[in-house]
């Protein structure tokens, strides 16, 4: 069969500059699509292709065109959620094709998708559930299963909401046999740059899921809470795979989730001799209970890390369910500056804030050695303990704006002097970024 993934385009609308001609922050980066490679892996007995449309966001019909697919399997965001009803609706008028929709909104407000130009949704990690749902597909000849028993899938119907069984994830099943695809997105390989960086960049996962629970968080949706460690050999398998590749990022909710794993790791991609340079996810705990791992980390290649410290008030972080403390978080920004590793610092702005809680947040980034701060508004996305607290409060329900750049809850200053104080403080932002 003919299968063609789908990366949905940059979708995401603007409040602050469709209100008030602010700018709202950019996306800094275009990362392949590393859960579209890594599926693809699992689907080598059918002809796979990948589109990605963050690179090349006008190809799509010549693609249904020229392709011909059977079965289209789209992944998306929260963000890109309608995006992707969009482009099934094209399939769908291009023939009887088979429409399959995953990734971590599916995951996480599945409902959402139970839509007639879709045909299946999968539910959490897909790297069994598609290709067992294709393989049932091959043997109906492409017909449609009225009710496919596969667990982390469910059949759309414009009569019921969706049923299905949850898929148990374990470790062991989630260790990828083979590499993932990186050759099917080859031709964009020159767009997945990062410009504050300078470099090309390449993506390898380490890990599924998270161990820790943050209230605002929807990562724990895609492994049913799980953590999943990728085993060291299947790592510097897929570092090797990416040879032309000088920086990479590990793609995990926390790298040190684990940290014997973690130093294992290291050792391992040590002795298989890779020289390349890594961005990693990091918490403010674990670097203050472990900075000998990352001063080993350091010596093979580690040089900066993406540090979640989301508020300067010990009170909002506890509202968070965020296991730390600002105290923590300014020991860990000492630890990393003293060994030299570059911070990419998380931080999250509530629609709450006031004036003073503004000036606050400016004055710790100003006097703080943050290499690049990176500002995102607290936004209750579907599916997380945050969205089933703050529901009713909610007064933007277009997806579209679900962008972690926009205030879908009211704001406590009027809207505009919210977005004039956030569109100044991300620019000042901008201004101090040295990596």
């Amino acid at each position: 069969m003919n299968i063609l993934l789908v990366n949905p385009p940059n979708s995401g609308r603007s409040i602050p500059e469709e209100r008030y001609g602010l700018d709202s922050l950019k996306q800094i980066f275009r990362g392949e699509p590393l859960g579209l490679e890594v599926l693809a892996s699992y689907l080598d007995r059918h002809e796979i292709k990948i589109v990605d449309l963050k690179a090349e966001p006008h190809s799509f019909s010549d693609t249904l065109a020229e392709f011909k697919p059977d079965i289209v399997a789209f992944t998306a965001m929260t963000c890109e959620a309608n995006a992707v009803v969009d482009l099934a609706h094209q399939v769908k008028q291009h023939g009887n094709i088979i429409t399959i929709v995953g990734g971590i909104h599916a995951s996480n407000d599945p409902e959402f998708f139970n839509q007639s130009m879709f045909d299946y949704v999968v539910i959490g990690l897909g790297q069994h559930s598609l290709p067992e749902l294709v393989t049932m597909l091959s043997l109906s000849t492409g017909q449609q299963l009225a009710a496919p028993t596969i667990a982390g899938v469910a059949k759309t119907s414009a009569q019921q909401p969706l049923t299905w069984t949850a898929r148990k994830f374990k470790a062991k099943d989630y260790s990828q046999a083979k590499a993932p695809r990186y050759d099917l997105t080859s031709q964009y390989r020159d767009s997945y740059f990062l410009p504050n960086l300078q470099v090309h960049m390449g993506y390898v996962v380490t890990a599924y899921g998270c161990p820790y629970r943050c209230s605002f968080c929807s990562i724990a949706g895609q492994a049913g809470g799980q953590y999943l460690c990728q085993s060291n050999e299947n790592v510097v398998r897929d570092l090797q795979c990416l040879e032309n590749v000088p920086f990479v990022r590990l793609v995990d909710a926390n790298t040190f989730g684990s940290i014997s794993h973690a130093r294992q790791l290291c050792r391992s991609i040590e002795e298989a001799g890779i020289t390349k340079q890594f961005l990693i996810d990091v918490r403010a705990d674990t670097v203050v209970r472990h900075p000998e791992l990352l001063e080993e980390w350091k010596k093979i290649g580690l040089r900066s890390v993406v540090i979640g410290f989301e508020e300067i008030s010990d009170k909002r972080l506890t509202a968070m369910n965020k296991e730390g403390s600002t105290a923590l978080n300014s020991e860990a920004l000492r630890i990393l500056n003293q060994l030299g590793i570059t911070v990419v610092g998380d931080f999250i702005v509530d629609p709450d804030y006031d004036e003073a809680d503004f000036d606050q947040l400016e004055n710790y980034i100003t006097s703080h050695q943050i290499d690049l701060p990176m500002l995102t508004i607290l936004t209750p996305l579907p599916g997380t303990e945050l969205y089933a607290e703050m529901k009713h409060q909610i007064c933007e329900h277009n997806l579209d704006y679900y962008t972690l750049t926009n205030a879908v809850t009211p704001t406590r200053l009027t809207e505009k002097r919210f977005y004039s104080r956030y569109s100044d403080l991300m620019r000042s932002c901008h201004i101090k970024a040295k990596i």
